[in-house]
């Protein structure tokens, strides 16, 4: 049984679910939020599909245990690889939501588009999870999927907004694999931490889709459909991570505030 003022649970390799966790608080700032960052084993994105199974089955039974009444897998790499196993492994009708789902209706409600382009880590493009989807959905679309494995290490340690960042944003989308495209769907929950610099690439002629936002929605109408929508916030925000990074730290309180308490969780020996 979940009551509708539990937190909501919500994780990540790293800080890139931040955006996520964020935009969720400004759409249902009734929410209590629950968060958890795999930094001990970030990136997900060169990891096997079995290990991002196993840790995301033991970061969501660890949110569930909280007292969590939702989880969102808030990372495109687990998103597309761990999805139904969470779902399954949990299994007692806790909603569980990923970011792929949201991002793919979207599109395909905007129905406009003839050439897209995907960029995401090695995991998620090589799932070919994107470009299954949206060809389900608008088989008319051209979908252009390109890996860039440089951007969530670069943003989780911090380098945006500065020479190195551009360089390397500029040799990926540059790459001939992503010519012609009218929008570009950042599948990784770091990128937005580097939409603006995507911007100033594209200059205007790309949409670029604000993935976290579409997400936070889709969350606020999946707890409406279930009558789990908070009426008042009944805690604080806890965030938890693996491993305690510098980076993760300030990025965390960037979002969220300096008031946060930042705490390191093994979760790995048990379930406590």
């Amino acid at each position: 049984m979940y009551y509708k003022n539990n937190p909501i649970g919500v994780f990540d390799s790293g800080i890139g679910g931040l955006t996520v966790a964020n935009a969720i608080r400004k759409a249902l700032p009734n929410e209590t939020l629950i968060y958890f960052g795999d930094t001990a084993h970030m990136p997900y994105g060169d990891k096997s599909a079995e290990a991002i199974k196993y840790y995301s089955l033991k970061i969501a039974k660890f949110l569930q245990l909280m007292g969590c009444k939702a989880i969102v897998i808030a990372c495109n790499t687990a998103s597309s690889l761990a999805y139904h196993d969470v779902k399954d492994f949990l299994g007692d009708g806790l909603p569980i939501m990923n970011v792929i789902d949201p991002v793919v209706s979207h599109i395909a409600q905007q129905g406009g588009y003839k050439s897209i382009g995907v960029i995401g880590t090695k995991a998620t493009i090589k799932s070919g999870v994107y470009q299954s989807k949206l060809a389900l959905a608008l088989p008319h679309l051209t979908v252009k999927a390109m890996a860039t494995p440089l951007l969530a290490p670069m943003v989780e340690e911090g380098f945006f907004e500065n020479n190195i960042s551009k360089t390397i944003i500029n040799t990926y989308l540059s790459s001939p694999k992503l010519k012609n495209i009218e929008a570009i769907v950042l599948a990784c929950t770091h990128y937005p931490l580097i939409q603006k610099e995507i911007s100033q690439f594209y200059n205007g002629k790309v949409d670029i889709l604000n993935t976290a936002h579409i997400v936070a929605l889709n969350v606020k109408q999946q707890l409406l459909e279930k009558n789990l929508l908070s009426d008042a916030k009944t805690g604080k925000d806890q965030f938890f991570v693996s491993d305690k990074t510098t980076s993760f730290e300030n990025s965390t309180r960037l979002f969220f505030g300096n008031k946060i308490n930042l705490q390191q969780k093994n979760i790995w020996a048990n379930n406590a």
